[in-house]
């Protein structure tokens, strides 16, 4: 009897571990655009697009490679509506002795996805992920016991373990494990110089169908969508991603460390990779990303700390936070912390704000589907997290608008690091600041109506006022968080008055985030 290989979109392996022990005579691929993946929220146009092109060619590719592959587009006009149907309409046309898959990144489909195999009485083979270097097994035996949960000593473990960037001696090259602090430069009042222009793909046949597709079915004066696919520039295929790869190790990684936290208006990439789409479609082999850096830094052409800085957010954030939410799933789901309720602002998805920094990203998010870490940190997830706004519409905020967001690596980086939501299980510290660090880091402030020193007044810098009202509201519970204690002594120094009237400003802030009008 033959079995049934399903592929789910962020499954794009050439080697898939659902295919390694198959026969391409007997077992069939099934796979399938559904509504309700693509409708769980308000996704941008572009992140459609790549998932259904990358699908698509992958699918191409198999069936060139003798494969029998059963797939469902979109817009077919019988089409199930969701995964599960899909599943139990293949497994009830095609009576296999099983469902052989992969585990998905969402923990709620996989349970969906048992179910219906459980009801139509055959078994499932859900195999591990070995795209990723660290197993679900793995990451909780590292965590079992653990008083302390600290990325940094996950990743230190993970260099150890894997040999990688040590010196002869086992010891981290340059002495330090992490070199973060020498990547924090901002570019100065001249901006970038000389920036290279990272390789983009123009749509071939199948995703210039895809796009049309997408556009028909979503149009863009007819929500529930968002972002324009004037764009589209990912690359699709394995050989598409691994040009990415190449472009960004050759031209601009011997320049990302030192700038990975500095912004520019107007310019979207930067030094950043653009690879994390094409990473979290199993496009790119993350063990093949860490070797070819480490060489890079090894033959002379990347210095110490970018090699270091990139190795640390594949091997370091990347599987932790894949791990973190395979072990605290219900903390993340569940998290808040801080009791944030409100809506986020409407301005999310629209750009259209007095306030320079988020206009800029989110007009940049829906020209791209981009926005990098600190854009993504220290812009528009520090305003949600000062404002309050409930953790889940943020997290769902996130998925919608970013071409790389999966749950797994969504949830626990945005309700664990950026908003706090899960009380420190995923940061030792609120990520939080005022409109000075945005200023430091980036020129979007010398265009802005506001100043980012006022925290009260007609020109006060909302990040500024909401920081200490944050700091202020929250006194009782960061004053338990040690790293907390400096900020929490700075608040300590203001006076009644002006912590007053810094609330009464806040007060504004927040109703003018609600009308739309700040």
């Amino acid at each position: 009897m033959a079995r049934l290989l399903l592929i789910l979109g962020d499954q794009l392996h050439p080697d898939s571990p659902a295919l390694r022990d198959a026969d391409a005579d007997r077992d069939t691929i099934v796979m399938a655009e559904v509504a309700h993946e693509a409708e769980l929220v308000p996704n941008h146009r572009q992140r459609l697009a790549l998932f259904f092109s990358a699908m698509r060619h992958w699918a191409d590719a198999r069936r060139a490679d003798g494969w029998t592959v059963r797939y469902q587009r979109l817009d077919d006009a019988d089409a199930a509506p969701s995964l599960p149907a899909f599943l139990a309409r293949c497994i009830e046309s095609e009576a296999p002795e099983a469902v052989v898959g992969v585990v998905p990144g969402r923990r709620s489909l996989m349970d969906e996805l048992t179910e219906t195999c459980r009801e139509a009485g055959v078994g499932a083979d859900w195999r591990e992920d070995d795209h990723f270097l660290v197993g679900r097994q793995d990451f909780a035996d590292w965590l079992d016991g653990r008083k302390r949960i600290l990325m940094g000593d996950f990743y230190r473990a993970q260099r150890k373990r894997l040999g990688i960037l040590l010196d002869a001696s086992g010891e981290p090259e340059g002495g330090r494990w992490s070199h973060d602090a020498d990547n924090r430069a901002s570019f100065g009042i001249d901006g970038p110089q000389a920036l290279p222009a990272p390789v983009r793909f123009a749509p071939d046949a199948t995703t210039a169908e895809v796009i049309r597709m997408v556009e028909r079915l979503y149009p863009a004066d007819d929500g529930p969508m968002w972002g324009s696919l004037d764009r589209f520039e990912w690359p699709v295929t394995a050989r598409g991603a691994q040009a990415a790869a190449d472009e960004f190790i050759d031209e601009r990684l011997p320049h990302f460390g030192t700038y990975q936290d500095a912004i520019w208006a107007g310019e979207a990439f930067l030094y950043h990779s653009l690879i994390a789409p094409a990473l979290n479609l199993k496009l790119l082999d993350p063990r093949d990303l860490i070797a070819r850096t480490e060489a890079a830094y090894r033959e002379g052409r990347v210095p110490l700390n970018a090699a270091e800085g990139f190795i640390r957010q594949i091997l370091g954030w990347r599987e932790y936070m894949r791990g973190m939410y395979w072990a605290r799933t219900d903390a993340f789901l569940e998290g808040n912390a801080l009791d944030a309720h409100a809506d986020l602002p409407g301005f999310y998805w629209t750009g259209d704000t007095d306030m320079a920094c988020v206009s800029d990203v989110v007009h940049q998010l829906l020209d791209t589907a981009y926005a990098h870490h600190i854009q993504r940190l220290m812009v528009t997830g520090l305003f949600a997290q000062l404002l309050g706004v409930a953790p889940r519409q943020v997290n769902d905020w996130y998925i919608a608008l970013y071409a790389d967001s999966a749950e797994w690596v969504t949830l626990p980086n945005t309700v664990g690091m950026s908003q706090w939501a899960d009380g420190g299980l995923v940061a030792t510290k609120p990520y939080v600041a005022s409109g000075a660090y945005i200023d430091r880091q980036s020129n979007y402030c010398g265009a802005c109506r506001y100043h980012p020193k006022h925290a009260t007044g007609d020109d006060a810098c909302p990040f500024t006022t909401l920081y200490w009202d944050f700091l202020d509201r929250h006194r009782e519970t960061l004053s338990s968080v040690r790293r907390m204690n400096f900020q929490l002594a700075n608040l300590d120094r203001k006076d009644p008055d002006t912590l007053a009237a810094i609330g009464e400003r806040a007060a504004w802030v927040r109703q003018a985030a609600a009308d739309g009008t700040l």
